[in-house]
């Protein structure tokens, strides 16, 4: 890993220097990913993760409130994966601002796992869960409830990295 880190860094630094030229205050570098991310997740994959599940449990007996809870489901959950996906691009950026090695932390792990979990998710969605079937839905499901676990997981691991740095 440490190979690779090595070629991506360079890459990075010009990227975080231009962030650096604005001037913008070491809390905010040090701490805007944190608090930003915070909200997504808490947020947004709360509100996602409800949502979804409530489509789900809700179909057998309240299809008027299923079928509410999806679309709010499917309006949230994408502008969620965009948001962690800049974020996670934000978060890298941070780290390489401050200095700091870019893939050895198991918060940057358990961020890129859940960005392929939810890539994954996404690309399920968008094939219509293979015509509605039952297994890709279930798939999608658990998929998506690992990811947020995982999220949460992220959050604390990232709180005990932002505090070490």
């Amino acid at each position: 890993m440490d190979n690779i880190s090595q070629l991506l860094t360079p890459i990075l630094e010009p990227i975080a220097d231009q962030f650096s030229r604005l001037g913008t205050p070491e809390p905010i570098v040090h701490w805007g990913h944190p608090l930003m991310m915070g909200i997504v997740v808490f947020f947004m994959g709360s509100f996602v993760g409800l949502s979804g599940w409530r489509g789900r449990v809700l179909a057998d007996t309240d299809n008027a409130a299923a079928i509410k809870s999806r679309a709010e489901h499917r309006k949230i959950a994408p502008w969620m994966f965009l948001f962690i996906a800049l974020g996670y691009t934000g978060g890298v950026i941070s780290l390489v601002m401050q200095e700091q090695p870019i893939l050895e932390s198991p918060h940057f792990w358990t961020g890129s796992i859940v960005l392929i979990l939810l890539g994954t998710n996404g690309i399920i969605s968008l094939t219509g869960f293979g015509n509605n079937k039952a297994l890709l839905r279930n798939v999608h499901t658990y998929l998506g409830s690992i990811a947020l676990c995982i999220l949460f997981l992220h959050a604390v691991l990232g709180l005990k990295l932002g505090l070490a740095i």
